[in-house]
């Protein structure tokens, strides 16, 4: 099947989820137009064997977006609002310290597992090809490296901070 065959089947799914999207029927359809006209002008980047229907999703979902930014008023409303309480974050700075030392005592195969998965959001199966490792050498380093790192920030029963040194 083409290309253009099928991004006109996934036509109907397109609108469906752009009239969900915006409510207006005139401004979903003009939605549509676009996300396929950028799909079009960017198939290059669409990966085959992939699913076709969740990458038009993200490009309507990003064309959606940039709309949504370029309709922004210019005007600020800080002078109307009312300021909104806010956490504090005085320890934040040692929550991240803590990690990072936490982090730096992990063993590097731990930590690369820990990594790709947490931080850069990567499945298990994507780390294990990235890695070369088995799956199963994935998922025991990450229970690992997670266990070590609440023993290292936490402590034994996982309830009050430690410094970690």
């Amino acid at each position: 099947m083409s290309d253009a065959q099928s991004l006109i089947e996934l036509i109907p799914r397109l609108r469906r989820y752009s009239r969900a999207l915006v409510g207006d029927r005139a401004t979903a359809d003009d939605l549509v137009q676009d996300t396929l006209e950028r799909a079009w002008s960017k198939l290059h980047l669409y990966r085959q064997g992939t699913d076709l229907r969740a990458w038009l999703f993200t490009v309507m979902h990003n064309v959606h977006v940039n709309r949504v930014r370029a309709a922004r008023p210019t005007e600020s409303i800080e002078d109307q609002m009312p300021e909104l309480a806010q956490r504090a974050t005085q320890g934040d700075g040692l929550l991240v310290r803590d990690l990072e030392r936490g982090l730096a005592a992990l063993p590097v195969a731990q930590r690369e597992v820990l990594l790709l998965v947490a931080l850069e959001d990567l499945s298990y199966d994507e780390t294990a090809r990235a890695l070369g490792i088995p799956i199963g050498t994935v998922m025991s380093r990450l229970a690992r490296a997670r266990d070590k790192l609440r023993v290292l920030m936490y402590g034994k029963g996982g309830s009050k901070l430690q410094v970690v040194k």
